[in-house]
C-alpha cells in the first residue's frame, strides 16, 4: 500500500524558515509529479508548488521567491524549503503525488496526512 508521510512542520517566527519533507513508500511503479498544498483555518485547500519527475517546478504567486520545491527521485521524497515565512503562511501543509502503484497502469493521486505550520511571534 502506498503512503505519503510528511514531516518538518512546527512553530516559527515571522521571517524564519522551515523545511518540509514528504516520503512516498510502498509498491510504486512510477512516481510522477509531486507537490504541496495547504489549507489555512476556515479556507479551502490551495496549491502551493509542484515539481515534475524531471525537475521542472512551478509555484503559486503567493510563495514564489520565498519557497523552493525539490525532490530526490532515489528516495521518492519531495521537499519544500520555506524562507521568509509570514503569518499568512500558517496552514496545514499536504503532500500530493501522482503515481502508478504496483499492479496498476493508471496514474492515481495520493495525499499525505498533513503537517502543521504556524508562523507567529
Amino acid at each position: 500500500q502506498v503512503q505519503l508521510v510528511e514531516s518538518g512542520g512546527g512553530l516559527v517566527q515571522p521571517g524564519g524558515s522551515l523545511r518540509l519533507s514528504c516520503a512516498a513508500s510502498g509498491s510504486i511503479v512510477s512516481l510522477n509529479t509531486m507537490g504541496w498544498y495547504r489549507q489555512a483555518p476556515g479556507k479551502q485547500r490551495e496549491w502551493v508548488a509542484g515539481i515534475t519527475r524531471g525537475g521542472s517546478t512551478n509555484y503559486a504567486d503567493s510563495v514564489r521567491g520565498r519557497f523552493t520545491i525539490s525532490r530526490d527521485n532515489a528516495k521518492n521524497t519531495v521537499y519544500l524549503q520555506m524562507n521568509n515565512l509570514k503569518p499568512e503562511d500558517t496552514a496545514v501543509y499536504y503532500c500530493n503525488a501522482y503515481l502508478i502503484p504496483s499492479g496498476g497502469t493508471a496514474l492515481k493521486t495520493y495525499w499525505g496526512q498533513g503537517t502543521r505550520v504556524t508562523v507567529s511571534s
